[in-house]
């Protein structure tokens, strides 16, 4: 199988991108290479963007994982996927000999590699990965909401780890992105859910899609969450804003026993008053990436509709306008998910 020539987009650093011609090798042993129809920015993207992670990922790197594709070729020894097939890959390569990996958590490998980071990812025409990262996807499944599946993933994550339970109430403490998601798979899994944000574009996409909202900036989070649960609080409480006013309200409105998932990368380390910790007898729970059953999950719950991808997408751009788009998103209040339209005929 012979190289082909395809178009890709490297990032140079300084905010510049650069849409090149490039070769796309064939798959080796154990590799499959999808034809890629879409793929969005996420907020690990943008880091790239801004030159934060420059020591990690250096001036020629294709980035991107958050897509969708199709199986153009297979290497030797593929067994889980065939040409043809509707995929997307779950973009994490372990080594399968670390203490984490020994131990049954292979997505949170010691040494893993972040495909699209550690690696070239899917801001090209031709994306060759690791056979065992790929999910097959019905064939019914839009393409463009099937770019989704990563960060909804990340979502059915951190709401399985907290273990909601029908009925419980729950905070969402940032309402961008991934707080949207999460509050979306958090709704249906059947918790009664309220968003906490203060940018008010952000509050209005939440309220279309039909959330109750609170701006801490203009109410008292923690009394209206007592008011709206008999002064019982949240049993679930989920902080993805990475903010400090965001800690501190994480334990502010949570209830006896409540269950805080940390979702938010937190850039300085945040305070954290411990003391709610040993008073209420609160459980503080790590949420990183997603395992398979997650993805799994993930592709469930945007076929069944419990995920408003139409209204998650908010702007759709072609590979040739990806620095356009990387631009408008650093200065967009409004945007939600940004995909890049990477195949020619989706």
């Amino acid at each position: 199988m012979s190289t082909q020539t395809i178009t890709a987009a490297f990032y140079r650093g300084d905010k510049n991108f650069a849409v090149e011609t490039t070769e796309a090798a064939a798959p080796k042993a154990g590799e499959a290479r999808i034809r890629i129809a879409y793929c969005g920015i996420c907020g690990t993207d943008m880091h790239v963007y801004h030159g934060n992670m420059d020591a990690r990922v250096g001036l020629n790197r294709v980035v991107g994982h958050e897509m969708s594709g199709v199986v153009e070729s297979v290497g030797d020894g593929v067994g889980n996927v065939s040409v043809g097939q509707k995929v997307v890959v779950r973009p994490l390569d372990h080594c399968g000999d670390c203490p984490a990996c020994n131990r049954g958590h292979q997505h949170i490998c010691q040494n893993l590699k972040f495909l699209g980071l550690d690696t070239d990812g899917a801001m090209q025409e031709l994306w060759t990965v690791p056979a065992h990262t790929l999910h097959v996807l019905d064939d019914n499944l839009r393409m463009d909401h099937a770019a989704l599946i990563e960060p909804v993933a990340v979502a059915c994550h951190d709401v399985r780890l907290s273990g909601l339970t029908k009925g419980e109430d729950v905070v969402v403490i940032g309402g961008g992105p991934i707080g949207v998601l999460v509050a979306m798979v958090a709704r249906d899994a059947g918790g009664n859910v309220v968003i906490s944000e203060v940018n008010p574009n952000r509050l209005a996409i939440a309220q279309k899609l039909g959330f109750d909202t609170v701006n801490p900036a203009d109410e008292d989070l923690a009394a209206v969450i007592n008011a709206r649960t008999g002064d019982k609080g949240a049993d679930v409480v989920f902080e993805v804003s990475g903010t400090q006013p965001g800690v501190d309200a994480m334990t502010a409105v949570a209830a006896t026993r409540a269950r805080i998932v940390m979702v938010a990368i937190h850039a300085t380390k945040p305070q954290i008053d411990l003391f709610q910790f040993f008073w209420r007898e609160l459980k503080l729970i790590g949420a990183r990436v997603y395992e398979p059953e997650d993805y799994e999950k993930a592709i469930a719950v945007i076929a069944s509709g419990g995920v408003d991808a139409d209204t998650m997408i908010t702007d759709v751009s072609p590979l040739s306008d990806i620095q356009a788009a990387f631009e408008a998103l650093d200065r967009s209040p409004t945007a939600m998910k940004s995909l890049i339209k990477v195949g020619k005929d989706q």
